[in-house]
């Protein structure tokens, strides 16, 4: 009696230039020279867009930082060099801005995480009407930044302002302030907006890391016998840690370039006081002196990419630690 053995494995024939059947009986096609030239045509529109509209600008407005670019003569845009660079760094408000600029992106920075954190671990909690809170706070966040600037501007008014008027009636301050025309205040009442403003982000991005965790980690530490603080910063902070660096990194970057609502309460005055490098920047560029405003436009940018850079370092996991 003869036995006929069978193959473990059908044997799989194909055509010459033929699709190829891969395992589970999916067929692959092979790249070829007329669908490479499919997917290039797909995409060159795309190109073509971010190239005219993004990358084109960019180096345009690049190149003007070295050149004598100003609206009041344009029959001479001269290559000048570093001309621009000096002219920024020797203009007497350069101080002064600089120093508003870190006052601004540090004193945004820390109340908005401290106070965001803190929402974020309220609104994690199951409570009645939990979502009616949560839309409420992640309210302003939908908001033009401008318009934000504008409501605080009334808010901090000097004759009819709802912060003077609930300061008085608290007995804090015997008559009405003006906040945005004294050169002391007017940076502490843009702070006040922009935390405001500021908080719902980091409460939204923290919120949403925060269910994330696992619930057994809670009941684990509850076991132990690990009070809130101990939880808190042995396993919330750590566990939600890299939300956090990233975070922080992008709303430190979004300060850095936010002037709208400064040009909305105070238009960067007094006497310069709330003027930061953005929005001294487009007064420059109002001036039409675009050359000097490019080099300042380019020294922001070296400044955020430095930034970025040695923050991503500082804050990067290490092999073989919790994320």
């Amino acid at each position: 009696m003869s036995v006929t053995s069978t193959p473990t494995k059908a044997t799989r024939t194909r055509a010459p230039g033929g699709p190829r059947k891969a395992q589970g009986g999916v067929r692959k096609r092979e790249f070829t020279t007329r669908r490479g030239l499919t997917v290039a045509a797909y995409l060159a529109p795309a190109v073509v867009f971010v190239a005219v509209f993004t990358y084109y600008p960019m180096v345009a407005g690049g190149q003007m930082a070295f050149r004598n670019w100003k609206l009041t003569d344009l029959t001479d845009t001269s290559w000048v060099g570093l001309k621009n660079f000096r002219d920024v760094f020797a203009d007497p408000a350069w101080g002064t801005v600089l120093a508003n600029t870190a006052v601004w992106v540090v004193g945004s920075i820390v109340p908005q995480l401290v106070i965001g954190f803190a929402l974020a671990l309220w609104l994690r909690r199951r409570f009645p009407f939990r979502g009616l809170y949560q839309a409420l706070v992640f309210f302003p966040w939908a908001i033009s930044g401008f318009l934000i600037g504008i409501l605080f501007r009334w808010l901090f008014n000097s004759e009819f302002g709802v912060v003077n008027d609930l300061l008085q009636k608290a007995g804090l301050i015997d008559e009405p302030v003006a906040w945005l025309a004294d050169p002391h205040k007017a940076m502490a009442a843009v702070l006040v907006a922009n935390i405001w403003y500021g908080v719902t982000f980091f409460a939204i991005m923290i919120l949403a890391a925060l269910q994330s965790i696992p619930d057994e980690l809670y009941e684990a530490a509850a076991l132990d016998g690990a009070g809130k603080t101990r939880t808190l910063f042995q396993i919330t902070i750590p566990y939600i840690r890299t939300t956090l660096a990233l975070t922080v990194l992008l709303r430190v970057i979004w300060i850095f370039n936010f002037p709208d609502l400064i040009f909305g309460m105070t238009g960067g005055g007094p006497d310069n006081e709330t003027h930061i490098v953005t929005t001294w920047m487009i007064r420059i560029t109002q001036q039409g002196d675009y050359g000097r405003a490019s080099a300042l436009g380019l020294l922001v940018v070296a400044a955020l990419l430095v930034f970025a850079v040695f923050f991503l370092m500082a804050t990067r996991e290490k092999k073989g630690t919790a994320a």
